[in-house]
């Protein structure tokens, strides 16, 4: 009888250290019930780019509450980036960091703190690059977000010339860039393709400003489109100043629309804000967060097209959105438009934006051209938009 009980004994035990063991290995894979989390921001959320990026934080202060603790780091330049890097991930030990600006030591400094997780917004094509591990890349399609922007501008357009409010050849747009860089000139090729989808003979006038975030030169560069006669305008710029522009214009008896992009300026430009474009980080953002919480690797959590550690999404996986359609002053059939794009776009189509019998022109090399009859595949195989052609024909850049 008592080698039974002692037979039973040991076999109890057995069980039970099985029991302990494999609790401790579910509790291990459950991952973690805390994190600490790192932002850092190329300016500060009084601009409409990183304002838009900070909702991403709010996203995630509201879906996890105190299970997240949250440091910030503002204004800070690309060249000022390994400062700030290195107290986060070696002081503050932030088990995943995000980054807003373009810093290349992003890249370069994250095999010295594997415990973190590095995301990026994407700064270039990172489809044929060696990348370690925990360095990961991001960004939403903001072409498709660019056309449905035009498409509006274009049905506005329509309005005002039955209106009799200008002629058919006075349907010119203006856009404000910062640089000549693939992202910029990408976003404002497929704007000017939905303007023309809606007005076939439409123009646009480009003006590089030189400068990511300069008030007095973006109004500026704004207020010479509207002295040359554009009459919808849009940015790729990071301040209120072009919305500005139009407001005051509109007071002085100027008729003339902006397009937002990042963030809403319906507020400081009530009369003229028609529509505005938002790439939208919280799905990756909250979808990183979820993978490190879990344990498991980022991109087999965020939703989205996915190349090794680049992950990149449009409005099918909501990370491009129109907001803030102003109802006042938007023509009829503007929202109808939109909705008929962006439908396409979730559909999965993609391939008629960058397409027409245009020719454009590598303003980095002019003897490098290109035809658009077969039409081109933007965000094919990157984040990053690498359309760095000028439809030189239609397109006029202003000095």
């Amino acid at each position: 009888m008592k080698r039974v009980y002692i037979t039973t004994a040991l076999t109890c035990i057995v069980v039970l250290a099985a029991f302990v063991g494999i609790f401790r290995l579910l509790n291990l894979n459950s991952g973690k019930d805390h994190l600490i989390i790192g932002f850092v921001y190329d300016n500060d959320e009084s601009t409409p780019y990183t304002y838009n990026f900070s909702l991403a934080k709010d996203a995630l202060e509201k879906t996890y509450g105190k299970k997240v603790e949250i440091y910030t780091c503002s204004n800070v330049l690309d060249e000022e980036m390994e400062e700030p890097l290195r107290d986060l991930a070696g002081n503050k030990n932030c088990d995943i960091i995000f980054f807003n600006g373009y810093s290349e030591l992003v890249r370069k400094l994250a095999p010295e703190y594997p415990d973190t997780e590095f995301c990026q917004t994407s700064y270039m094509d990172m489809s044929d690059q060696t990348v370690p591990e925990n360095y990961h890349t991001f960004k939403g399609e903001a072409y498709q977000g660019r056309y449905v922007s035009g498409i509006a501008a274009g049905v506005q357009i329509k309005q005002m010339i039955a209106d009799g409010l200008i002629t058919e050849d006075q349907a010119i747009v203006g856009f404000i860039a910062a640089f000549d860089t693939p992202e910029v000139i990408s976003g404002y090729t497929a704007f000017l393709m939905g303007v023309r989808h809606e007005i076939p003979q439409a123009k646009m006038q480009v003006s590089y400003t030189g400068s990511w975030c300069s008030y007095a030169l973006e109004k500026q560069a704004t207020e010479k489109f509207i002295e040359n006669g554009c009459v919808v305008i849009t940015q790729h710029t990071d301040t209120i100043g072009p919305a500005i522009a139009c407001e005051e214009a509109a007071q002085n008896g100027k008729t003339v629309y902006l397009i937002g992009f990042s963030q809403s300026m319906s507020e400081v430009a009530p009369a003229t804000s028609l529509v505005t474009a938002r790439i939208c980080w919280e799905p990756y953002v909250l979808g990183a967060v979820e993978a490190v919480m879990k344990n498991r690797k980022i991109e087999s959590v965020v939703s989205g097209h996915i190349n090794g550690t680049d992950v990149f999404a449009g409005f099918e996986d909501d990370w491009v959105e129109m907001v803030d359609l102003n109802l006042q002053v938007a023509a009829p059939g503007v929202s109808e438009a939109m909705d008929q794009a962006i439908q396409e776009f979730k559909r999965g189509n993609g391939d008629f934006v960058f397409k027409g019998d245009y020719t454009g022109v590598n303003p980095d090399d002019p003897s490098d051209t290109i035809n658009l009859k077969d039409g081109y595949i933007e965000n094919e195989n990157t984040s990053y938009p690498l359309f760095n052609y000028v439809l030189s024909d239609i397109v006029t850049i202003v000095e």
